[in-house]
């Protein structure tokens, strides 16, 4: 990943050593330092296969889901080794009816997870979480059009790895598209068992803008692909069919933007190149290049880890200094960079059948409770977005509040 915790940090995989000699690599930003973790006893024998969950959906709606492989044959794509046009996949997450008929959305496609799991070198038979979304599921008309979210995920990491979230959303009346970044993301498969495996890295400040600007140019290229697909035609590659109800589902007056890490300064630099975003939210992200210092003028909130500060990262006072639409920082104690995605979940589940000790669990997610911390961001990420995009206000954001004593206001 290329933002962590200053703007001067590079990009790094962090290390934890558990026994049985297996080695998680998980893809996280951690400033510039030491490895995570310390090599702790080896075991007797290694663990069998295990299960992996996420914390279920806490509205309504059910899910629905389609995955559609778009080309951009305006843009050459400069992290391609072959310098070919610019191919994203994406997964579109929307309200649904009759979900019992269509089979259950994975984690991720068959080959991206089969090498995902391979990566982290993780016990066989381990299973990704199961989800809540169903493929192809006819959508629900009855409350919609439903405001449509963008979502960007952390360098070098999948746009699977904040499923958690992303559910919760649609299960609030949202319409949420998930986009894979090809070549940085570790993994992703493309109609016809194609797997794009990430050769782009971002170790400079200059990689890590130029990552940014090209995300921000998808989210736009997006934009304009679901416009088509919202009116009635097929943007997919392939023509592959598409879900019952789904054109005209989707409120393009009403766009949000989110992302983890580099996605989240991505998702600042769309809501900065394209008016059709009127509301964003960065997570625990470093703001690169002439962003940093310009800012935006239409609602953002900034969410962060409690090591990462405005002291210690230059760039987040001077975006929020330089915005000029509502803004506001939030914090979240004892939290580390991988709590803001689905590794928070899936660290604390299955570390200590890996042996992983509590100080290598804390060093890796935080101290944080994990259902405490995926309670905060979803809650206050929703009520960011129903504010600014649905004119719901809960008044969540006026201050702190006791419900949530680890979510802090910054100045």
């Amino acid at each position: 990943m290329t933002d962590s915790m200053s703007g001067s940090n590079k990009r790094r995989w962090a290390r934890i050593a558990i026994p049985v000699g297996v080695t998680v690599l998980l893809a996280v930003g951690v400033s510039a330092g030491p490895a995570l973790g310390a090599t702790a006893p080896t075991a007797a024998a290694p663990p069998t296969g295990l299960t992996t969950s996420l914390p279920a959906p806490t509205g309504h709606y059910r899910a629905g889901t389609v995955r559609l492989h778009l080309v951009d044959p305006t843009r050459i794509d400069p992290t391609s080794p072959s310098h070919g046009v610019r191919e994203l996949m994406v997964q579109v997450w929307y309200p649904a009816t009759g979900t019992r008929d269509f089979p259950p959305t994975p984690y991720l496609t068959p080959l991206a997870g089969a090498h995902f799991l391979a990566s982290f070198n993780v016990p066989a038979g381990t299973t990704l979480p199961p989800t809540t979304g169903h493929v192809g599921a006819p959508a629900d008309r009855r409350h919609g059009p439903y405001p449509v979210l963008l979502y960007s995920p952390g360098g070098s990491t999948d746009g699977s790895l904040d499923t958690g979230l992303v559910e919760d959303l649609v299960s609030h009346g949202y319409v949420v598209v998930a986009m894979d970044d090809t070549n940085d993301s570790p993994e992703v498969e493309f109609p016809g068992g194609r797997l794009v495996v990430g050769t782009f890295v971002s170790d400079t400040p200059a990689e890590a803008l130029e990552a940014q600007q090209i995300r921000a140019a998808d989210a736009r290229f997006v934009l304009d692909e679901l416009t088509v697909l919202n009116t009635g035609g097929d943007p997919d590659a392939e023509h592959a069919p598409l879900p019952a109800g789904l054109a005209g589902s989707l409120d393009l007056s009403r766009v949000g933007m989110f992302g983890w890490s580099l996605g989240g300064a991505a998702s600042a630099q769309a809501m900065h190149d394209d008016a059709r975003i009127k509301a964003g939210i960065n997570m625990d992200g470093t703001f690169w290049g002439p962003l940093a210092t310009s800012g935006v003028n239409r609602p953002f909130l900034l969410l962060t880890g409690s090591e990462h500060t405005e002291q210690n990262d230059p760039s987040l006072a001077s975006f929020l200094a330089a915005s000029t639409g509502p803004k506001l920082h939030l914090a979240l104690a004892n939290s580390q960079h991988p709590t803001f995605s689905d590794f928070e979940e899936l660290v604390s589940e299955i570390g200590p059948a890996l042996g992983l000790t509590p100080d290598q669990i804390a060093a890796t997610i935080g101290t944080i409770n994990p259902k405490t911390a995926v309670t905060d961001e979803r809650v206050y990420i929703r009520a960011f977005f129903d504010k600014y995009l649905r004119d719901r206000d809960s008044h969540l954001l006026d201050g702190p509040s006791p419900r949530f004593p680890d979510i802090s206001f910054e100045p």
